[in-house]
């Protein structure tokens, strides 16, 4: 049986994962700074973007992801491991996107998992260290390849 601190840990990391993909989706980088803790570490090389720390990343995400008319990052069924104050997570993530091609929209498919550590602060969880692992793309552009990293 979980206990009442358990629930409670696991719902707010449930929020902060939620809070991730509505950060990404609404292009509001500087959410991510309570998302992430300061000194944390994202590797999204996996999926062909960059790799660095949370300013590193704010400013790849806002080059890259300014080629893309839309996109949205669905996260369902973490599988949690929480000891204390820490916890590793790994998140599916299911992500339409659309670029434009030759005037028209070209809508691909991305599906990785996440995964990541995480840390209790004084603030609530935070993402640590976050890392992707490439599952699949459906329907790239011919030729395709992610907008070159910054960092």
């Amino acid at each position: 049986m979980l206990s009442l601190q358990e629930i409670s840990d696991r719902l707010e990391i449930q929020d902060l994962l939620a809070r991730y993909s509505h950060a990404i989706d609404r292009r509001d980088w500087d959410a991510l700074d309570h998302i992430f803790t300061p000194d944390a570490h994202i590797d999204y090389t996996s999926m062909g973007g960059a790799s660095g720390t949370l300013p590193e990343i704010k400013a790849y995400l806002a080059a890259a992801l300014a080629h893309f008319s839309g996109f949205q990052h669905l996260v369902a069924t973490s599988e949690l491991t929480i000891t204390g104050d820490t916890a590793i997570a790994k998140t599916i993530c299911h992500n339409p996107m659309v670029i434009q091609i030759d005037g028209a929209d070209w809508p691909f498919f991305c599906g990785l998992w996440y995964h990541d550590k995480l840390l209790r602060t004084p603030e609530g969880w935070r993402i640590q260290e976050r890392s992707e692992e490439k599952s699949y793309f459906y329907n790239l552009p011919p030729g395709f390849a992610p907008p070159p990293t910054t960092t």
